[in-house]
């Protein structure tokens, strides 16, 4: 397959009027299909503007679809699409029924609205697209040297604003991470040669990958951000197979485009990091109706979509803007540590630098230093805190800032320090046959929070669950991981599915270990039969939050079975 491109560029006031009249002839070429009413967006996109100045982009990355044939016609991911409202996604295995242009224009109609716009390589077994709610005025493929049924396809969006957005839907080997990083590579070169540095880019799809140590990411942080905070799920899960335990699929944006990055809010709920949409264990589920809980396990289905949200200059916005970069929330920042405070400005000289760790109370850092440099450094300060923020602030107008997205943290703890985590219950044996329900309970009876990013849990064979990065326990506080989402019962505090899928404890005795980032055992227990067979009856620290107290049934220290995310009385940590 050869290098296929048209890029062009007009006006952005003319592209509505004509410009699908020229993408469908230059696409015919192509062997593409774009279809669209440029006048049908137009009530879609004044109903998404939050204000005259910004509009709220969403973008999805979303490899979704299910059944044995690598095709959306079973209806699973169409109403995950329906309920979760992107203004842009990269498709991968964009099929639907005879993939013919009725059928595809009926898919899009169907699973986005009659007013989108949708770009699907040609000649490819399992292709990758585009679906756009704003008019797309240039797409193509770029060859994938290292598979021969997909290359990556891109498309040129006229979002709201002077700035185009390019879309690039990617779906990388499952062979080896070389291969996925020769894939980047030759990406990255595309983008070099072809995408202004002016426009906004995003780089979207199943990528396959891992963990996010895997040198692919090292070659595209050339282009866009790779780092943390990640999208998560309703548990803090942020990894996105289908057996949660692998970060396949992503949504990564160029630095002047992540400036802009803001929550995704789904009904009542609120992800800071943006979101990974697992039916599973989305709560409330009608946050995303049509969508149905069992819709992200349904048979086939490999993936979890990916959604971030940005809130970008509109076609009102002024000249003047400030955007914390790091720490955005959900960091988590060791007390003492050197880290760098850093933001983007635009039509500002000088910023005003603070900090909060409760929220309320600001430390200035520094009253005026140049906004162009963009960054400061920052001894973090050496008390603890859960709620932590940073604020910048035009220096000679206070009502221009900007704060964090989202809180985070600064421990003091870890394996040493004041943090003090250990096992201090464990069911084992759960009640019925539910293995979703088994437990392990996790206390920090120290007096500082404790950053459990890459900690694992595991039993006597495997390592059952890691932490996502971003997650601590406060002093006085615990954390659950449970075998599955379904088994967390209703206001545990605290409480995760394990990353793996389940704990796999055996009834007839198991060994259950917590180790650091670092791989150090940090607390462990071996449990006998006599604390393992009893169905739906917990072992627990007797005395209870004792972390050198021997294990006992949990019908030994209250009339309790089991307390998950509580003392062994019931009462709350």
């Amino acid at each position: 397959m050869s290098l296929k491109q048209d890029l062009f560029r007009r006006p952005a006031a003319s592209w509505r009027t004509w410009s699908f009249t020229l993408v469908c002839a230059v696409l015919g070429a192509c062997g593409g299909s774009v279809e669209a009413d440029a006048e049908a967006t137009q009530p879609e996109l004044v109903a998404r503007e939050d204000s005259l100045a910004n509009v709220r982009l969403r973008l999805m990355a979303a490899n979704l679809s299910s059944g044995t044939g690598q095709d959306y016609d079973p209806g699973h991911g169409i109403r995950i699409f329906q309920g979760t409202d992107a203004d842009v996604v990269m498709i991968q295995e964009f099929n639907y029924r005879t993939d013919s242009a009725a059928d595809l224009r009926s898919f899009v109609d169907t699973a986005f609205g009659t007013g989108f716009a949708y770009y699907r390589e040609a000649g490819a077994q399992i292709p990758n697209g585009i679906i756009s709610r704003y008019p797309i005025i240039a797409a193509g493929e770029w060859d994938d040297t290292q598979v021969s049924n997909r290359d990556f396809a891109w498309a040129r969006i006229d979002i709201p604003g002077s700035k185009d957005l390019w879309a690039i839907s990617v779906h990388l080997l499952t062979t080896s991470s070389g291969s996925r990083n020769t894939e980047a590579s030759n990406l990255v070169k595309f983008i070099n040669a072809n995408v202004p540095a002016s426009d906004y880019l995003v780089i979207g799809g199943d990528f396959n990958t891992n963990s996010r140590s895997e040198a692919a990411f090292s070659t595209f942080s050339s282009v866009v951000s790779t780092a943390s905070p990640y999208p998560a799920d309703r548990n803090g899960n942020t990894n996105t197979n289908a057996g949660r335990n692998s970060p396949y699929d992503h949504v990564l944006v160029d630095s002047d485009l992540r400036a802009y990055q803001t929550s995704v809010v789904m009904g009542s709920s609120t992800f800071a990091n943006g979101l990974v949409v697992d039916t599973r264990v989305y709560s409330p589920i009608s946050d995303i109706s049509p969508a149905v809980s069992g819709d992200s396990g349904a048979s086939g289905m490999q993936h979890m979509g990916i959604i971030k949200d940005f809130l970008i200059p509109g076609d009102g916005t002024t000249s003047s803007s400030l955007t914390v970069l790091s720490p955005n929330g959900g960091e988590s920042w060791a007390a003492g540590s050197a880290q760098t405070i850093t933001w983007t400005a635009s039509g500002v000289t000088s910023v005003k630098v603070e900090y909060s760790l409760n929220g309320s109370t600001w430390t200035t850092l520094t009253s005026s230093t140049g906004a162009s440099g963009g960054s400061v450094a920052w001894t973090v300060p050496a008390s603890a805190s859960t709620n932590a923020w940073v604020r910048v602030s035009d220096a000679s107008n206070s009502s221009l800032s900007d704060l964090s997205n989202a809180a985070f943290a600064i421990t003091t703890g870890g394996t040493g320090g004041t943090g003090n985590v250990f096992i201090n219950e464990v069911l084992i044996n759960e009640p019925g046959s539910d293995v979703n329900g088994e437990f392990v309970e996790l206390v920090n009876s120290g007096t500082a929070a404790v950053d459990l990013s890459g900690w694992t849990v595991s039993d006597s064979t495997n390592v059952r669950h890691t932490f996502a990065s971003g997650t601590t326990v406060a002093a006085g506080k615990a954390v659950v991981v449970f075998g599955g989402a379904s088994g967390i019962p209703s206001g545990t505090a605290g409480a995760v599915a394990a990353s793996t899928g389940t704990l796999g404890l055996g009834n007839s005795g198991d060994t259950v270990t917590v180790k650091n980032s670092a791989g150090t055992i940090v607390s462990t227990a071996t449990f006998a039969a006599a604390l393992a067979g009893t169905d739906g009856v917990s072992a627990n620290r007797s005395p209870d939050v004792s972390s050198t107290a021997g294990f006992v049934l949990h019908t030994g220290v209250s009339s309790l079975g089991s307390s998950p995310g509580k003392r062994a009385s019931g009462a709350a940590f």
